[in-house]
């Protein structure tokens, strides 16, 4: 998806990645809806999810979705994210977290979403984002109406 946005660089979006929990899982279980959202737009994003998997459920919660697990060590979560948005690059990369090791990865995207839910907002990971929004179904209109992702980022 390109996205030209008005007196910002124009990209083009080809990647998403997930944080798991407080993301797309509350306490370690998988959102209802949020397979059906990724299975839908998988057509047009390789969907990433990127996990220490603190509640050891993701495989069995992802198990039938259209994403690839991404499964980190519990130690340096956020330079190890970092390197995997890297990995893909950074450029295509729409990423979505909440969590304090959340922050580089917004950061270095191209795109990054803060998700203020259940778990909370660490406000360093805020602070490093481009947008805010309340619900991961929020991720998922901003993807289908690309109109949107302009009108919240145009100068």
């Amino acid at each position: 998806m390109k996205i030209d946005i008005p007196s910002k660089e124009s990209f083009e979006l080809k990647n998403i990645v997930f944080d798991y929990n407080g993301t797309i899982a509350i306490d370690g279980k998988l959102i209802k809806g949020v397979s059906e959202s990724i299975d839908e737009l998988s057509t047009l994003f390789d969907f990433y999810v990127i996990t220490a998997d603190t509640y050891g459920s993701v495989q069995n919660e992802l198990k039938n979705t259209n994403c690839k697990v991404i499964t980190i060590t519990k130690e340096n979560q956020d330079n190890q994210k970092l390197e995997f948005i890297k990995s893909l690059d950074s450029k295509t990369v729409l990423s979505v977290g909440n969590g304090r090791n959340d922050k580089l990865m917004l950061k270095e995207s191209a795109l990054g979403i803060a998700i203020l839910q259940d778990e909370g907002l660490c406000t360093q990971t805020l602070l490093n984002s481009d947008i805010l929004v309340k619900s991961i179904f929020d991720v998922f209109a901003l993807l289908k109406d690309k109109n949107r992702l302009i009108a919240t980022m145009r100068n």
